[in-house]
């Protein structure tokens, strides 16, 4: 089996598992503690906000079904077929599109940048559960997808999220329950280098406009009850000109 098909299959294989309702899996949090933060930091960097928007793994459309709201034409989009069912079934009317997408697979953003033109990007917590070799690959297909008008906000866990996420894994109780299924599928977050996302955004052709740092917000407690809070940094990036 290739890292490709591998991978695809351990998202299917999760999102087939996953319960639909909110806040059932680990990240999915409500949009007022994610993406509502987010895009405040977003919007002003936007050239153009009547580009289309693409949420690039969507995963079940939390977050796409509250861009949905603010932007025109938005476009979830995931590698697993299971996780858009998810976000179909939430979304019944339905406020955004949803696309089967690998954005680090040779060609497929290209297409989808050929059906809709420059695009702004939201992409929450990917890039480090990509295996390595499909980073770059990523970045490159972000870069695909803004063209020369959009803009992309990323936000990603930083290193200081790896002892966090090894706490809880191996605490004496076993990992926490919405944590469990993510290392039970072999999709566990794997470390990428603080330094290193900038590498692959000037790899990519793209420049960084702004960043900083802001706590990625989960559904999940730690055994003192508070919620678990994920250290990470956000940019805003654009394709270099």
């Amino acid at each position: 089996m290739s890292v490709a098909s591998r991978y695809r299959a351990a998202w299917e294989g999760f999102w087939r598992e996953a319960p639909q309702e909110p806040g059932g899996v680990f990240w999915d949090a409500d949009p007022k503690v994610t993406a509502a933060l987010h895009l405040a930091l977003f919007e002003p960097h936007l050239t153009d906000a009547e580009l289309p928007l693409v949420d690039l793994g969507c995963g079940n459309g939390t977050q796409t079904r509250y861009f949905a709201e603010r932007f025109a034409q938005v476009v979830g989009a995931d590698l697993s077929a299971a996780a858009l069912d998810h976000a179909r079934r939430a979304d019944p009317a339905p406020g955004a599109a949803y696309r089967l997408l690998d954005a680090a697979a040779k060609g497929e953003a290209e297409a989808l940048h050929a059906e809709v033109g420059d695009a702004n990007v939201y992409m929450r917590g990917v890039l480090h559960q990509c295996e390595p070799a499909d980073r770059q690959p990523l970045m490159d297909g972000i870069a695909a997808l803004v063209g020369r008008r959009g803009r992309a906000f990323l936000v990603e866990l930083s290193e200081a999220a790896r002892p966090v996420l090894g706490a809880l894994a191996q605490s004496p109780a076993g990992p926490p329950p919405k944590l469990a299924p993510i290392f039970r599928h072999g999709i566990a977050p794997g470390e990428v280098a603080d330094d290193a996302v900038p590498g692959y955004l000037r790899t990519a052709g793209l420049t960084v406009l702004a960043s900083g740092d802001l706590p990625l917000v989960t559904t999940e407690s730690a055994p003192d009850g508070t919620r678990i809070e994920l250290p990470s940094t956000w940019f805003v990036t654009a394709r270099e000109v």
